[in-house]
């Protein structure tokens, strides 16, 4: 399967452990010598409609990643869900 990273842009998130949804790609990051994949970027969330800034991006390495579906990537990533909330 290919995937153009506009297609990449926007897909579901989910840590392969436990289910839980990280959120939705907003960036990746790339290799420009080489042209890889080094990781994908999940935008953080707005904190009260964005008047108190928003979370920080969490940003997960190539290497963590599981699956990339149709609709969803599935990540190895563990993650602290309290910081999330």
């Amino acid at each position: 399967m290919t995937c153009s990273i506009d297609e990449l842009r926007n897909k579901q998130v989910v840590c392969l452990n436990d289910g839980f949804v990280l959120g939705y790609i907003g960036d990746v990051i790339l290799d420009t010598d080489s042209g890889k994949l080094i990781s994908i970027v999940i935008s953080g969330s707005l904190r009260l409609f964005g008047l108190l800034g928003k979370q920080k991006d969490i940003i997960i390495p190539f290497e963590d990643i599981a699956v990339i579906g149709e609709e969803t990537v599935l990540v190895k990533t563990v993650f602290n869900k309290d910081a999330a909330v």
